[in-house]
């Protein structure tokens, strides 16, 4: 099997959707001798910023000299930057080789008269064989939706990490925000610490969970803290406290962007304390500076082209366009925007545009490379009322260049939405600028 193939394999594997449960996984996890119990882990969920943290927990770990997996989702331009060891996505190859050991696997639990796995549990049986294959020490792994039945959820972790809870996904996860938090509180295991930013009704859900599983849990706000002092417009300076460690106001620097990272960066530090406990290679120094190199693309990311300022974003719900709208008023309140957006129709679309868009803003609306894009006409027509201008221009090239012409250099080019648009326009501006 090469490369096209395994990905023509997994584009066959979307019949089936999304359907959460955990008996499909385990079965076929046993077939492959159990990978995910080879090395340590750490599981992150929560509405946003799950990414953000695991690539910073990642980070901490290998700059501790820690072997380290990391398992995220979903990619913005290739399946193979959801499984990565040591800051390195696997080889397209490599990537194959796996997709055939599990087809293997698929094809025994069929013919036991098992249903067939769904694409993201193959996926994620990859990376566990994938980590165990490289003999990965730590694997950092990222829920992709939930927690309680997400198919990440068959491993026992040294942390537990819950970043917040907001509506999303509530068809899939109770109908309520209770529901949904009940979900992400569903990866808390007997005896495993609990590190959340949660606050209200979840936070309340999530510490029951703790208590019942008899897990100690630490709250931000409470347990630790991080406040913000400066940015330079590419660092953030912040500091972080907690009574508990016996730590009062120790400065850090982050090379992430966004208000919402300040709180991140203080749940990756938290769980990196708790880490140490555990593993002494993990200390203050290490997580200082793995916090001033960390990357994570498309989460208020600053591109830099010429005199072009572009801000590349995957908000993709409300709480995740408060946070960009809240960081865009913060490191550019004065400056006017162009926003190249791109937004699938099963999210809160006007919530997202109410909170988004200033009057002054002008907007290019495209379409997101998914079947579950939303009609262009008809989020060009929810836009207008916000803002003074609003084109639509459905191929993406065509919209970032005239978004790229309407902002000239000039005002804020902002591009978010989707993942499924910032990823390929991210690549359309980076080979632009290779040329």
């Amino acid at each position: 099997m090469n490369y096209q193939e395994a990905l023509s394999y997994l584009d066959g594997l979307n019949i089936f959707g999304v359907r959460l449960g955990l008996s499909r996984i385990r079965r076929l996890l046993e077939l492959l001798d159990l990978p995910q119990d080879r090395y340590r882990t750490i599981h992150v969920t929560g509405t946003n910023g799950k990414g953000s943290v695991s690539a910073m927990l990642a980070g901490i770990l290998l700059r501790s000299e820690i072997h380290t997996g990391l398992y995220t989702s979903p990619h913005l331009v290739s399946y193979t930057e959801r499984i990565q060891v040591d800051g390195q996505p696997i080889g397209e190859q490599e990537f194959a080789d796996c997709l055939a050991v599990v087809r293997g696997c698929i094809d025994r639990m069929e013919a036991e008269g098992a249903e067939c796995p769904t694409q993201f549990e193959v996926l994620t049986a990859m990376a566990f064989y994938y980590f165990a294959v490289r003999r990965v020490e730590y694997a950092v792994i990222e829920v992709g939706l939930g927690g309680l039945l997400d198919s990440t959820n068959v491993i026992v972790p040294e942390v537990s990490v819950i970043t917040n809870v907001s509506m999303e996904h509530a068809d899939r996860c109770g109908g309520t925000l209770e529901g949904i938090a009940r979900h992400k509180a569903g990866i808390i295991k007997d005896g495993v610490p609990v590190v959340t930013a949660a606050s209200g009704v979840p936070l309340d859900i999530i510490r029951h969970t703790a208590e019942e599983r008899n897990s100690d849990i630490f709250v931000a706000g409470e347990d630790f803290h991080t406040n913000y002092l400066s940015c330079d417009g590419h660092t953030q300076r912040l500091e972080f406290s907690s009574a508990l460690l016996g730590i009062s106001n120790e400065p850090y620097e982050l090379h992430l962007l966004g208000r919402h990272q300040v709180e991140n960066s203080s749940v990756a530090v938290m769980t990196a304390a708790l880490l140490h406990n555990i593993d002494s290679r993990i200390r203050a120094k290490t997580v200082d500076e793995a916090l001033r190199l960390v990357t994570w693309p498309a989460r208020f990311e600053r591109i830099d082209r010429g005199r072009q300022t572009v801000i590349v974003d995957g908000a993709h719900n409300p709480a995740g366009m408060m946070a960009l709208r809240d960081s865009l008023d913060l490191y550019f309140p004065a400056e006017q925007r162009v926003l190249l957006l791109g937004i699938l129709r099963d999210k809160d679309i006007d919530s997202m545009l109410d909170i988004l868009l200033r009057p002054n803003d002008t907007v290019v609306v495209t379409t997101p490379h998914s079947d579950r894009a939303a009609d262009l006409l008809d989020l060009s027509r929810r836009a207008a009322p916000h803002v003074q201008h609003v084109e639509a221009v459905a191929d993406n090239a065509e919209a970032l260049d005239r978004a790229l012409e309407l902002a000239n250099g000039e005002k804020l080019l902002v591009m978010a939405g989707s993942l499924y648009l910032v990823g390929g326009v991210r690549q359309l501006l980076e080979r632009r600028d290779a040329l």
